[in-house]
C-alpha cells in the first residue's frame, strides 16, 4: 500500500546548527543524508524516520515536525478527541505522573484517554494466530514501522515474509474511531517520530489523525503552564492488561502473544537495533531457515529508547520503570478491541530508486580524491559511507561530495602547508630538543649556504645559538632579534619559538639586508643633509659679517665727508661775512 503524501517532511535540519561533521552521514542506516556544500539535508524519499539522526546529531540540527498545532486543530473542531498512549509512557514518565497523566491530557483538551497496549492485545493475538498458519515463511512480526519503510525500500523481496498484522496504533485507532462515532479523532502518543509516517499510509491514515512524541507533549503542557504536581490523579478510560504492556521492550510483542525465545517450535528470534536487524533478516547473504519468526524493532532496545522519549534518563533506569508498570494492574477500565473490529494491514514492495554506474564513472570520482589504485582505497568510513567505492556512488546519485573524504582534506592541508613553508621568502628551520637540525627550507638553505647535509648537526654548525637558550630552560617561549652574519653577508630578524608537545623548535629567519642597507644610506644621506645646511648657514653667518664691515666703512667714510663739509662751511663764513644772508648760507644753517 502507497503512502500518503504530506506537505513537509518528517524529519528534516537545521540548517544554522548544522556544522559538517558527517555524523548524520556516519549513523543513518540507509544513508538517506544528501550533502551539499558542507550542509546536511534529509532525503525523504530515502528516509526511514527512524530518528537515529535526531538522536545522534552532536549540534541538536537534526529535528522532526511538531503537530501540535495540527492536534490543537482536531481538538477545537468540536467532536470528541482520543488519546492513545503508547506502552513506552513508563520509560517518559515517572509512576507518580503517570497516575496523574489522564487528567493532564483531559486539560489540554482531550476527552478520551486510552492505553495503546489494548491495541497490542489485538495485534499480538493476530500475529500468533498468522504464525500457527505460516510456520514455513520465515514470518516478520510488524509492529515497527521503521521496519517495514525499510523493508519495503530496501529489502522488497523480504515483503512477502511480512506478517499482514496492523500494528497495536493502527488496530487501537481503528478501534476508537468506531467507539467515538463518526465525528471521533484519536491522536497517538508516543516515543516513535516513524510513527508520524506510519499514518500517512493509506491502510492507516483513517484509524489515526496525528501523532504526538513526548517530547512534544511536554513542550505543549509547558506551553499551557500544566503542571503534574497541580494534576489530580486519575484512570485512564480505556486500560489494559500487563502482557500487552510488553510491547515496548525487546521480545514484547512476541511474549504478548505467548510465544518465547525458548520456544523450539517455531524458532524465535528478537533483535533491536539496525545491524542485528540486516543480520537476522539476512545471515550470511541469505534468509533464514524456513520455521524461523523474527520479531525486530529498529530502536536498539526496543521502543524504551526511541529518539522522542526521555534522553536524560539511563536506559537501564527505563527498563526498570516499565518492568513496575507492566507489573500493575490496570489503571481504569479494562479495554478489549471488538472481534470486528479489521486486524490486517497491507504492504507492497516501494524500492528506492537506485541508479546504475560503470566501474568507469567510479573510478573518476575515486580518481578526484587522489584515488587511482585499489591500495589508495583506505575504507576509513570517515566520510559516513562504509567503504570509498560506496562513498563515490553516493557522488555520483548526488547524495556525497568529494570533499568528505577526510584523508584527502587532510592530505590537501598538508600539501598546501608544506607548498606555503617550501614557497616561503623566509628562511624556516626546525631543531630538535638538542638543538640540532631536523629539516629547513630552500630560503633557508639559500640565505646560509648550506645543504641538507647540514641536518643533524647543531645549528651552531651556521649561527650562533645564543638566542635559543631562553627557551631551552623553559624561560621563553618565544625570542627574537636582529643579527648580522657577516660570514654570508646577511642582515636577519630572527624568531624562534618552542613547540613543547614536539620537543622541537622552529627558527625563522627574515632577510632584511636590503632594509638594513637602505636604512644606512637614508641614514648616510640625512647627515650629508644636516652638514651641508650647517655650511649654508656659515656661509650666510660670513656674509652677514662682511656686509656688516662694508656697511660700517662707508658709514665711517660718510661721517668724515659731512665733517670735512662742515669745516668749509665754518671758514667760509669767517671771510665773507656780507654772505651770510645769502639764500644758500640759511639753508645750510637751517640744516646745520
Amino acid at each position: 500500500m502507497t503512502d500518503h503524501p504530506r506537505s513537509s517532511p518528517v524529519v528534516f535540519t537545521q540548517p544554522a546548527r548544522c556544522r559538517d561533521c558527517y555524523r548524520c552521514v556516519r549513523v543513518c542506516p540507509v544513508k538517506a543524508i544528501r550533502m551539499h556544500d558542507g550542509q546536511a539535508s534529509v532525503d525523504a524519499e530515502r528516509c526511514l524516520g527512524c530518528g537515529t539522526c535526531i538522536r545522534e546529531c552532536p549540534q541538536q540540527a537534526k529535528a522532526f515536525r511538531s503537530d501540535i498545532d495540527r492536534v490543537r486543530i482536531l481538538l477545537r473542531a468540536g467532536g470528541p478527541v482520543a488519546a492513545t498512549v503508547a506502552p513506552a509512557l513508563a520509560a517518559a514518565f515517572e509512576p507518580w505522573q503517570i497516575l496523574r497523566l489522564p487528567s493532564a491530557l483531559r486539560a489540554l483538551g482531550f476527552t478520551f484517554i486510552a492505553e495503546t497496549a489494548v491495541g497490542a492485545a489485538a495485534t499480538a493475538r493476530a500475529s500468533a494466530d498468522w504464525i500457527q498458519a505460516h510456520r514455513t515463511n520465515s514470518p516478520l512480526i510488524t509492529a515497527c514501522p521503521a521496519v517495514v519503510r525499510w523493508i519495503e525500500r530496501y529489502q522488497p523481496d523480504a515483503v512477502p515474509r511480512l506478517i499482514p498484522v496492523a500494528s497495536p496504533m493502527a488496530i487501537h485507532g481503528r478501534h476508537l474511531k468506531r467507539r467515538l462515532g463518526p465525528h471521533g479523532r484519536v491522536v497517538f502518543i508516543g516515543p516513535c517520530v516513524a510513527k508520524k509516517l506510519e499514518i500517512e499510509r493509506l491502510d492507516v491514515r483513517d484509524a489515526i489523525d496525528a501523532v504526538l512524541t513526548f517530547r512534544e507533549l511536554a513542550e505543549w503542557m509547558q506551553e499551557e503552564k500544566i503542571d503534574f504536581r497541580r494534576c489530580e490523579e486519575s484512570q485512564f478510560d480505556e486500560s489494559a492488561e500487563a502482557l500487552p504492556r510488553h510491547f515496548a521492550r525487546v521480545g514484547g510483542a512476541l511474549h504478548a502473544a505467548g510465544l518465547s525465545e525458548k520456544d523450539t517450535e517455531p524458532q524465535i528470534i528478537s533483535v533491536s537495533g539496525y545491524e542485528d536487524l540486516a543480520e537476522a533478516l539476512t545471515p550470511n547473504g541469505s534468509p533464514p531457515s524456513p520455521g524461523v519468526v523474527i520479531e525486530p524493532l529498529f530502536c536498539r532496545q526496543g521502543c524504551l529508547n526511541g529518539p522522542a522519549g526521555p534522553a536524560d534518563l539511563p536506559l537501564l533506569k527505563r527498563r526498570h520503570r516499565l518492568q513496575i508498570y507492566t507489573e500493575q494492574g490496570p489503571s481504569g477500565p479494562l479495554g478489549q478491541v471488538d472481534p470486528t473490529v479489521s486486524t490486517g494491514a497491507a504492504f507492497a514492495a516501494q524500492p528506492v530508486s537506485r541508479m546504475v554506474f560503470s566501474e568507469e564513472d567510479l573510478r573518476r570520482v575515486l580518481a578526484q580524491t587522489g584515488k587511482t589504485r585499489p591500495e589508495d582505497e583506505l575504507n576509513c568510513g570517515a566520510c559516513g559511507y562504509p567503504s570509498c567505492r560506496e562513498k563515490a556512488r553516493g557522488v555520483l546519485e548526488g547524495l556525497a561530495e568529494p570533499a568528505m573524504c577526510i584523508p584527502f582534506t587532510r592530505r590537501q592541508a598538508e600539501q598546501r602547508t608544506d607548498r606555503i613553508i617550501e614557497t616561503s621568502p623566509n628562511g624556516i628551520v626546525i631543531l630538535d630538543a638538542d638543538l640540532r637540525i631536523l629539516s629547513m627550507n630552500p630560503a633557508f638553505r639559500r640565505f646560509f649556504m648550506c645543504t641538507d647535509s647540514v641536518c643533524g648537526k647543531p645549528i651552531a654548525y651556521l649561527i650562533d645559538p645564543d638566542l635559543l637558550d631562553p627557551l631551552a630552560t623553559g624561560a621563553l617561549e618565544f625570542n627574537e632579534r636582529v643579527a648580522t652574519h657577516e660570514a654570508y653577508g646577511l642582515v636577519c630578524h630572527e624568531l624562534f619559538y618552542a613547540l613543547r608537545d614536539e620537543r622541537q623548535y622552529v627558527g625563522i629567519f627574515v632577510n632584511i639586508t636590503s632594509l638594513q642597507t637602505h636604512h644606512e644610506k637614508l641614514q648616510s644621506l640625512r647627515a650629508q643633509t644636516l652638514q651641508q645646511a650647517e655650511d649654508l648657514l656659515e656661509h650666510q653667518l660670513q656674509m652677514a659679517r662682511q656686509i656688516a664691515e662694508f656697511l660700517g666703512d662707508s658709514t665711517a667714510k660718510g661721517e668724515m665727508l659731512v665733517n670735512h663739509l662742515r669745516t668749509l662751511a665754518s671758514d667760509s663764513t669767517d671771510s665773507e661775512p656780507e654772505q651770510n644772508n645769502s639764500p644758500w648760507r640759511k639753508r645750510f644753517t637751517i640744516s646745520k
